[in-house]
């Protein structure tokens, strides 16, 4: 026999608040990935400027590709611990390409316009990456949960 499992009032706050939290993280990053298949050229660019790498137009597509079956895990809730690591890894690649920016955050254009408020946004999305995978197991709302509860645990889910 099957024992069920009851969620008490505030486990099921805590996994609505994780739920509200990783679909967030996945559109953000679904959104920069979708970007990739809709304009390869400019992906193209920023490989080369940034980092110096010369990307094919297939290359980019399939890192996009990547991108979005990962989103689609996170917001899934699928192969948790794997999904939710390797889209913070990501966002994590991002913010070390852009660390200089984080010493100057007060910089204004020419035109007296702030240059450098962005990569706030990054710590913050960074932030968020860092608590979702370390309330995984609070995440009752996501398929690797509902499995959890259905199977034997098993430590990936």
């Amino acid at each position: 026999m099957e024992k069920k499992i009851i969620l008490s009032p505030q486990d099921k706050l805590d996994g609505l608040a994780l739920l509200i939290l990783r679909l967030g993280l996945a559109y953000f990053i679904f959104l920069w990935a979708a970007h990739k298949i809709i304009t390869p050229g400019q992906y193209q660019f920023l490989a080369k400027h940034f980092d110096n790498v010369d990307m094919s137009v297939m290359q980019v597509y399939l890192v996009g590709g990547a991108q979005i079956a990962l989103c689609a895990c996170v917001a899934l809730g699928v192969l948790r611990i794997f999904s939710y690591s390797a889209l913070g890894v990501m966002h994590f690649f991002t913010i070390l390409r852009r660390w200089e920016q984080f010493l100057d955050p007060f910089a204004v254009n020419a035109k007296g316009f702030p240059i450098n408020r962005n990569p706030v946004i990054d710590l913050a999305v960074m932030g968020a990456f860092i608590a979702l995978v370390l309330l995984i197991r609070r995440d009752h709302f996501s398929f690797g949960a509902w499995i959890g509860r259905h199977s034997r645990p098993r430590w990936w889910l």
